[in-house]
Parts: structure tokens; C-alpha cells; sequence
């Protein structure tokens, strides 16, 4: 009975320093670790010919800066982070004339964004609960 107490014993305690000693991840370091690539939009996935020049992508960099491409046009704004809140400034923008509806509706999301959920291979912007765009790593 002496060794089964010292046994659990044992095992709390290892449970407890193994817990201790994980850090959290910092969302900041992944988002500035990636150039993000759309995934999907509004909960859909995407025509990409609503998107006559690529890819949207996003850029998080140094000083809450923000770069990014819209599919047609290029920006650059600002975010700002704060625990699993985000907003984002999409700021300058070039004004080549878009094809398609796709430019317009990032844009509009872009805008809409408060929260964001980030592991290293996906990052997901959301209004609340809502999801409004998802991104993963862009392949250089």
C-alpha cells in the first residue's frame, strides 16, 4: 500500500513539472514567420478565377506592419494583436482595375476581421465565431 501511495505520488508530481514547463506559443512569431496564401473565403473555397493575378496573400512584419497582395492590387497597412484579437488596416492599396468580384470580397473581409485562430500551418481570421478567410504557408 506504502509503494502504490509513492507510486501516485510520483506520478503527480511528474505531471505536474512536465505541464509547468510548456510555453505558449506567441502568435506573433508564427504570423511574422509566414507569407499566408488564401485558402478559403467566407467559409467557401475559391475561384480562383475571381482572382485574375494569383493568390491573395498576407505579410505580418516587424512594427505591426502588413503587406500583402489582393489577388489584383497590392497594400500596405498595419494590424494590431492583442491576445486572439486582431484588426487589420489594409492601408495603401494600387488601383490596377480587377476582373471579377474576388479583390472587392477579401477586402471586405479583410476589414471585418477581430479575432484569429494561428497554429503553425493554418491561420484563420474570423468576425467573433464567424469565419472569414482561412490561410496556410505560401510554398516559395
Amino acid at each position: 500500500m506504502k509503494a502504490l501511495k509513492t507510486l501516485s505520488f510520483g506520478l503527480i508530481f511528474l505531471l505536474f513539472v512536465s505541464c509547468g514547463s510548456t510555453k505558449p506559443i506567441n502568435p506573433l512569431n508564427l504570423l511574422t514567420g509566414n507569407t499566408w496564401a488564401l485558402s478559403s473565403l467566407m467559409g467557401q473555397s475559391l475561384d480562383l478565377n475571381q482572382f485574375s493575378g494569383g493568390l491573395p496573400s498576407l505579410n505580418f512584419l516587424d512594427d505591426s506592419k502588413l503587406a500583402g497582395f489582393s489577388g489584383c492590387n497590392n497594400f500596405s497597412g498595419n494590424f494590431m494583436l492583442e491576445g486572439n484579437g486582431l484588426l487589420i488596416d489594409p492601408g495603401a492599396m494600387t488601383k490596377k482595375m480587377c476582373p471579377g468580384s474576388g479583390e472587392k470580397e477579401f477586402i471586405s473581409a479583410m476589414n471585418k476581421v477581430k479575432d484569429l485562430k494561428i497554429s503553425k500551418d493554418k491561420l484563420i481570421l474570423l468576425d467573433g465565431s464567424t469565419e472569414l478567410m482561412s490561410f496556410v504557408p505560401k510554398k516559395e
